[in-house]
């Protein structure tokens, strides 16, 4: 948004110029033995200094993570994304949750296929849907921050999967949902 915002453009378009210059970032791993020995944990970051993935994350599905906490809320959002990780896994996919907080459960080195360590940014989501091939994004169960990225995620042609991103949207902008509201006669 910063480099958009003074270079008088888009991200989107500074994305797509960034990914046209072959700019793009590597999958590595978090090393937990301090180069004791290779580390072998799912612990994952996306990172511009590097010139290989360290790691390969055969087409996950992505759970966006709630991020920071705040005195009040994002608890509830953690065990939801945690429920929803132990539920596709036990259907038997594969997946990968990204999450900026350490501090959470959906972080610990067992609930994942792999835990992206990283920020809840749009830009983020998709380097890390491009680096992993991922099969499809849910926003519904990180809260606030994830949900207010889902449009712009089916828009950049990313499989939002759960509740459709328009309807996100109306719900999550204030004033599209207070117009429906009067719309529909429910007084605000």
């Amino acid at each position: 948004a910063d480099v958009a915002a003074a270079l008088g453009s888009t991200e989107a378009e500074v994305r797509r110029r960034r990914v046209r210059l072959g700019v793009t970032p590597w999958v590595k791993r978090i090393d937990t033995v301090a180069a004791e020995h290779p580390a072998r944990c799912n612990y994952l970051y996306v990172t511009y200094h590097g010139s290989e993935h360290d790691v390969s994350v055969a087409s996950p599905l992505l759970v966006l993570g709630s991020g920071p906490y705040c005195i009040g809320s994002s608890v509830e959002f953690d065990f939801c994304c945690v429920r929803c990780v132990h539920t596709l896994r036990a259907e038997g996919h594969t997946v990968a949750m990204l999450n900026c907080n350490p501090e959470t459960v959906s972080t610990d080195y067992d609930e994942a296929d792999a835990l992206f360590f990283d920020e809840l940014s749009l830009e983020r989501v998709l380097d890390v849907v491009e680096a992993s091939a991922c099969r499809g994004v849910v926003v519904s169960f990180g809260g606030q921050l994830p949900n207010n990225m889902a449009l712009a995620l089916d828009r950049a042609g990313v499989r939002v999967l759960g509740t459709p991103p328009e309807m996100i949207d109306r719900a999550e902008n204030r004033f599209k949902f207070s117009r429906l509201l009067d719309r529909i006669g429910v007084d605000q």
